[in-house]
């Protein structure tokens, strides 16, 4: 059974930095595709980015350059680092795996496995 479990996620002011992780049971980081996706108070679930089994990463245009996505194979532990966070990246955060056709990992509907999502909140 495939379980993905998020933490890291929180309070912080603007400006600031979070680094979330997602602990991944039943499958292998080395041999999956990997993300993240958020969605906001509103909005629609949107792809933040992607790291794939071959290590090639994609990114949102909006998080590129503040967002970092790595991943610990040894560990299967999947990360994203978050700089300069703004109140309109405050979300909840979703880590996913299992992705169905590599050239549409910003789509939900291609990831098979969720978790449980982990709070962002970023004040002013």
């Amino acid at each position: 059974q495939v379980q993905l479990v998020e933490s890291g996620g929180g309070s912080v002011q603007s400006g600031g930095s979070l680094r979330l992780s997602c602990v991944a049971s039943g499958l292998a980081l080395s041999t999956y595709a990997m993300g993240w996706f958020r969605q906001a108070p509103g909005k629609e679930r949107e792809g933040v980015a992607v790291i794939y089994s071959d290590d090639i990463i994609n990114y949102a245009d909006s998080v590129k350059g503040r967002f970092t996505i790595s991943k610990d194979n040894a560990k299967n532990t999947l990360y994203l680092q978050r700089n300069s966070l703004k109140p309109e990246n405050t979300a909840m955060y979703y880590c996913t795996a299992d992705l169905a056709e590599r050239g549409s990992w910003y789509e939900g509907n291609e990831w098979g496995y969720w978790g449980q999502g982990t709070q962002v909140t970023v004040s002013s």
